[in-house]
């Protein structure tokens, strides 16, 4: 993933949700999102600005998806989105963070949970 990158960090939790996260925030980078990948690493992930939802066709495997409103409060995580599966409208989501499938579980991120995105 080209880009800018950001580190996302549960703040509440005081856990690292990504290393290194590239910044999807244009119409292309939003666009091409995941697809062509066959995975996304422990410690990746890509952050989608601005997005209410986001869909899993054409990828060939699942993410976790934290939606976080304009305060970078979580409103939703909606973990293991399957392949070719859309995921909910999140009324208030301003941005998600895809992850690896498993690291919301792993880093108790749960909705009310603060985050914050770092520029690398």
């Amino acid at each position: 993933m080209a880009g800018r990158q950001v580190r996302v960090f549960n703040a509440t939790r005081d856990t690292v949700l990504a290393e290194r996260a590239s910044l999807a925030d244009s119409f292309w980078t939003r666009g091409r999102g995941l697809l062509g990948r066959s995975s996304l690493p422990p410690g990746e992930g890509l952050v989608i600005v601005p997005a209410q939802a986001v869909h899993c066709i054409g990828m060939s495997f699942p993410i976790d998806v934290i939606h976080v409103c304009r305060d970078g409060r979580v409103v939703r995580v909606v973990p293991n989105l399957r392949p070719y599966r859309f995921g909910p409208f999140v009324w208030g989501s301003h941005y998600v963070v895809e992850l690896p499938a498993g690291a919301a579980l792993t880093t108790l991120t749960q909705p009310g949970d603060q985050l914050e995105l770092a520029e690398l």
